[in-house]
């Protein structure tokens, strides 16, 4: 299915340009490659309040540039980023045991 792909550097320059506009509001083009179609149907599904959705995208740009630089071929969905997130935030909160 993407046995075409670009190098993962490649790919993260494309993610970011896309994140940007997303940031912006404005997208300047109306072709897409697969995975970035997936990307946005995932962000569009994950129902994003749109007082917290800024901040959101930019925690999620940084988690996958350094989910790419551990060498991922594709960037993860914001899906799984936040399930991610959720996942940490009750083991952060756990009392430590002296």
């Amino acid at each position: 299915m993407y046995e075409s792909l670009p190098d993962s550097d490649a790919i993260l320059a494309q993610f970011n340009r896309l994140i940007q506009e997303l940031l912006r509001g404005n997208m300047q083009r109306n072709t897409f490659r697969p995975w970035e179609i997936e990307i946005l149907l995932d962000i569009e599904g994950c129902s994003l309040r749109e007082n917290a959705k800024r901040d959101t995208l930019k925690r999620y740009q940084k988690a996958v540039q350094r989910h790419m630089e551990k060498g991922a071929r594709l960037p993860l969905k914001l899906s799984e980023y936040l399930e991610a997130v959720k996942m940490k935030r009750p083991a952060e909160s756990q009392p430590v045991a002296s």
